[in-house]
């Protein structure tokens, strides 16, 4: 299998985790692919027409995107343990990692936001994008106690990735105060191996 990745992305990182903690990475090749809003990589089309990452290409050359999609898949491959078996723990998983992804995609349209000048900012979208993030880390810190007793799944996945997102994109933003269980347990998250081995970095 081909995966198509980047070091800053935080899906990737979410496909990145499961690999780690299934084992499987070594049946993975993981090919650098630059992408970015004002510059589409074009040598993406043939495998994905979004042209986003992550993209993962099987052997047989059938591609899958969208990371939830990608890593219900490698689950699936490796027998399945980041999902419960149970109907209803196995929903909340997957309201998790809704949440989680829902999160990041908020978190990209807040930075790009941010990041233009000044002058061409839009304040409505600004404090609409703010709005979300308080309201998502309430959520959160309500929801803390749960995530610490349940198991390592594909939801606390996602939560946890979109917390370290913010930690790297967004270090004026001081998510921790304010939210102590929520912050308490993202430091035992980031302690995983399978978390530690995929922190972001600036490789070209």
């Amino acid at each position: 299998m081909k995966l198509h990745w980047s070091p800053r992305s935080p899906f990737v990182r979410k496909v990145m985790i499961v690999l780690y903690e299934t084992g499987i990475e070594g049946q993975v090749e993981l090919v650098r692919t630059p992408v970015a809003m004002d510059k589409p990589n074009l040598d993406l089309v043939a495998d994905n027409p979004l042209i986003k990452l992550p993209t993962l290409v099987l052997d047989d050359g059938t591609p899958l995107y969208d990371s939830r999609v990608i890593c219900a898949y490698l689950n699936g491959l490796a027998g399945g343990r980041l999902l419960p078996a149970d109907a209803a723990a196995r929903l909340i998983a997957e309201r998790r990692q809704a949440l989680g992804d829902g999160f990041l995609d908020a978190l990209l349209l807040f930075r790009q936001e941010r990041n233009k000048p000044v002058e061409k900012q839009t304040a409505a979208w600004l404090d609409a994008f703010a709005l979300k993030v308080r309201a998502v880390l309430a959520a959160l810190e309500a929801e803390a106690p749960a995530l610490a007793a349940s198991d390592f799944d594909l939801g606390v996945i996602a939560i946890g990735c979109a917390l370290s997102y913010m930690d790297y994109r967004f270090p004026d933003i001081d998510w921790r105060a304010g939210h102590p269980q929520l912050a308490a347990w993202h430091l035992d998250f980031c302690a995983r191996p399978s978390v530690a081995r995929s922190q972001p970095d600036e490789t070209p």
